[in-house]
Parts: structure tokens; sequence; C-alpha cells
């Protein structure tokens, strides 16, 4: 049986010949998947404000315009977009390997579309591939590794706690309850609606996340990169002159520009005390241990002892690992880096 619905997720075109489109996926128990997938092929030109057909009818699956999970074919130039069938093993590419779902699967093919519109821009500015890069890793991946029952980790122990808080468990649990008096096609419709607009709403927060703070975010460190040796001669000092979220950009970008040597320590002021910090870089993104922590005479020390061990004034304090340290103003900071580099 084949049951339908209209919705309109926001924002997205509205091509005139749009509503005509119909895209299918399958009725009964659904997942974040396919609710996903839903709602970001109808942010789409082609499939802007598309009805969505949900059944199992595979005479009436044949004759949509797109269908997702569901039919057992992955075929993009009919917009068919399951992955279910034996034998599938797509990936996103660009160094992924999780087998995609059907919601990565569409935004493999229409992400850069979805997220050009939300820039303005052309989907061949650089930007829209470095966010279509960003958005899989920290947003889409995890969908398509839940939907194919990937762990998160290669162990064979128990988890020490059951995690039913991330958005796939979230949208299962809107699917009609064995306890639901009314277990009717609309009423099941009605519940995919909600999936659809859960799931949608988080991954445009985790676009316009990327677009609005991530994006401005690796251009400060880009810049400051590339001015790095105006700072100091040996280059493994960088400065921001307004502090972001610095961390990740940084060695995406060392690996990107060929930064070498890698950077050692990065300066940034306290937006609440307005006093200097010099943190130095750890060994990767993962890990707590630095490329090269601040001396060990130092740590521990505060004020005018550590002024006094340095031979810097204004120092504040070093951090008992040695990973930040704390200046009264900028040139102290910069002296206290440069020095440490040296020990």
């Amino acid at each position: 049986m084949a049951t339908s619905y209209s919705s309109s997720p926001s924002p997205s075109p509205s091509p005139v010949h749009a509503s005509f489109k119909r895209v299918g996926t399958h009725n009964g128990s659904f997942h974040c998947d396919e609710a996903l997938g839903c709602f970001m092929i109808r942010l789409t030109h082609k499939f802007s404000n598309a009805e969505i057909i949900r059944t199992r009818d595979s005479q009436v699956l044949e004759g949509l315009d797109a269908v997702l999970d569901v039919g057992g074919v992955y075929d993009p130039s009919r917009d068919r977009y399951d992955h279910h069938q034996k034998g599938f093993g797509e990936v996103f590419g660009h160094g992924f390997s999780t087998k995609l779902s059907s919601a990565g699967l569409v935004y493999k093919h229409f992400g850069k579309e979805i997220i050009a519109n939300e820039l303005r821009v052309n989907e061949e500015h650089p930007d829209v591939h470095h966010i279509f890069l960003a958005v899989y890793r920290s947003f889409m991946e995890a969908i398509d590794a839940i939907d194919n029952g990937i762990n998160q980790y290669d162990t064979d122990q128990s988890p020490k706690y059951v995690n039913n808080t991330h958005l796939s468990s979230r949208v299962g649990r809107l699917n009609l309850d064995w306890t639901d008096l009314d277990q009717s096609p609309e009423k099941e419709n009605e519940s995919f609606q909600c999936a659809m607009a859960l799931a949608g709403s988080e991954f445009l927060d985790s676009v316009r996340f990327h677009v609005g703070s991530w994006l401005p975010a690796r251009s400060i460190v880009k810049e400051t990169l590339l001015a790095r040796h105006t700072v100091d001669p040996s280059g493994e000092v960088l400065v921001l002159n307004k502090f972001c979220p610095w961390k990740l950009h940084l060695f995406e970008l060392e690996g990107e520009l060929k930064i070498d040597p890698p950077i050692k320590y990065v300066l940034y002021q306290d937006e609440r005390s307005k006093q200097w910090r010099v943190q130095a870089v750890s060994v990767s993104p993962d890990r707590f241990e630095s490329r090269k922590a601040l001396p060990a005479q130092w740590r521990g020390l505060r004020d005018d002892e550590l002024s006094k061990e340095a031979g810097i004034p204004g120092c504040v304090f070093v951090h008992m690992s040695g990973f930040i340290g704390g200046n009264q103003n900028f040139d102290g900071a910069l002296a206290m880096a440069k020095a440490a580099l040296k020990i």
C-alpha cells in the first residue's frame, strides 16, 4: 500500500515544476537515514517541495522521480539511492571509507548544491568543497555508520554505558510505539514528518554552523599561518589577533599548506582577563601530549616567581603539564614562546 504526504522544509527553492516531483521511500518503521535523505533531497532545485510517497510496492516505486532507501538499486542517473542490495559498497570518498546509507548517498550527490545555496555562491567555489567535507566528517558519517551497523571503535569489550541520545536514536523513538492505539498509515506518516523535521533541522544547524563559524575560523587560521614568519623567523609561533577555534584547522592546514617545521605555540588573548595565552600545540587533535611543552622549570610557577625564573616580565602562570601559560601582555607572551623554543 502506498501512502503520501507533503511537508515543506525551510528554506528551499521553489521552481514551478518541482511540485509535480514525487520521491519514494519505504513505509513501516523508519530510520534516521531515509528521514534525513528525504529532507535533504527536497532542499534541491530538482526536488524542491516534492511529494514523499512511502511504500514498498515496486510498481509504484518504479514510476517515481526518485527513490531512497528501498528498491534495491543505486543508480544516480535515475535518482535511485538504496544501499541494502547485495554488493553495495559505495563510500563518500575523499579519504572516508564508511559505507553510505541513503542519507549519505543523497549528501554525496546533492550536498554541494545545498551548501552552495546556503553560502549563496557557485558550487565550484572552494569554500563549498571545504564545508562539504567538514559536514560529512562531523555530522553525516555517523548517520551512515550507525545505519550500517558500524562500530565506532574496534573492541571486544562491552560498552561502559548506553548512549541513546544521538540523532539516529532520537529519530528512531519517533516511530509509533506498540502501545499506540492508532497504528494507521496516516499516523505513521505524521511520525515520519516529525522525523524528517528533527533530522533536517540538525543537518541545517550543522551546515549553518560551518558556514557562519567554522569557515571564518578556518580563514583566520590560514591567514595567520601564511604570516607566521613575521611573528618569529622560526615560523613555529602562530598569533591569533582574534581568538577562534583553531586546533582542527591548524592540523588540516599544516598538511594542506605543507607547513614545515610544524607550529609549536599559538598565542591568543583571553577575552575575559585580556591577558595573553601561550598554548603548546598537541601532537595530534586527539592527544594531550604537546609537540614542545613549555619548559619544565617554568611549570607550576606563577607571577613574580615565574617572571624571575623565565627572565620575562609580566608572566602570570604556566600549567603543571606545560601545555599552556600566560602573560599580562602580548610582548611578554611572545617572549615566552620564543624563549621556550630555545630551551
